[in-house]
């Protein structure tokens, strides 16, 4: 009688022998980055997530004050300054993209801010803003014979101060980004327009704009994903106060880290994805299209 055997009654050879050499060694070279991607990626957020998993953290966060400002703040900071900043990076985009020699020369000490470390930049910046011995208040009295004002002594001037100080560290690179959309755009559509007539709004408005609206948005949801994580300008210059007023949803980690509180400020991290996961979902959604 004979025996049939079914598909998986036969034995498969071994792994090493199902795949080619040229398989092989592209499993054994992915493997250290596997394992760094692993340690260094995986690890910390697991381990992140598991230490905020606990409930009295966020009832804590709750009843804590300076948790609803730094969440205010977050929000402010997102509206004002991104939207600020990305409206000065479309207008100068259409300055540096002339075709002129001392234009050129102006768009090199122009991005030199965003160039530059931030840890240099932002502390002369708050040297220069001393109520004391400052640069600035120096002018002020040079000029009027007053003091000038205590910049970072006051809640709203230093939070005002921080979006500053973020729009222009940030937006030579935006500006950049901006100009090569520019570039992209062709000649023959402005050529047309100056033909028919059309003004430089009109060319901007029917021609420009149409051409940069997903560039714009896009870059425009980018910056909000990046400054939520980004506490330099804030930390840097402030450093959270006067009375811990000023502080942002990342730079509140910090402060919690520096008081032992490790939890909360895993907690405050989390609490930021509420912002973070919608501006991942619509860029990814423009950028599918």
């Amino acid at each position: 009688m004979a025996i049939t055997l079914s598909a998986s009654d036969v034995p498969r050879p071994p792994l090493s022998a199902r795949l080619s050499p040229p398989q092989v060694w592209g499993i054994v070279l992915l493997t250290p980055y596997l394992l760094v991607f692993l340690a260094f990626v995986v690890y910390p957020i697991g381990y992140g997530l598991w230490l905020a998993r606990q409930p009295e953290s966020y009832v804590a966060l709750y009843n804590d004050p300076i948790f609803a400002r730094a969440a205010i703040n977050t929000l402010i900071f997102l509206l004002i300054g991104i939207n600020v900043k990305m409206l000065i990076a479309l207008f100068l985009s259409g300055f540096f993209v002339e075709q002129r020699t001392w234009i050129k020369w102006l768009a090199v000490l122009f991005i030199l801010p965003w160039a530059v470390p931030s840890i240099p930049t932002i502390l002369s910046v708050r040297f220069m803003l001393n109520p004391e011995w400052g640069m600035v208040n120096h002018i002020i009295f040079s000029l009027t014979a007053d003091d000038g004002p205590n910049w970072l002594n006051d809640p709203t001037i230093a939070l005002t101060m921080a979006i500053g100080v973020h729009i222009w560290k940030s937006l030579p690179f935006w500006t950049l980004i901006l100009v090569t959309g520019r570039l992209a755009i062709s000649h023959d559509l402005f050529e047309a327009a100056s033909v028919d007539g059309a003004t430089w709004w009109q060319k901007f408005r029917y021609v420009t704009w149409p051409s940069m609206q997903t560039l714009y948005i896009t870059c425009t949801l980018l910056s909000m994903i990046w400054t939520l994580g980004d506490f330099n300008s804030v930390y840097l210059l402030t450093g959270g106060g006067p009375a811990d007023l000023t502080h942002v949803l990342s730079t509140l980690g910090i402060r919690y880290l520096r008081l032992d509180q490790l939890s909360l400020a895993m907690a405050s991290i989390v609490c930021a994805l509420p912002f973070v996961l919608p501006l991942v979902y619509f860029m990814m959604k423009r950028l599918s299209r």
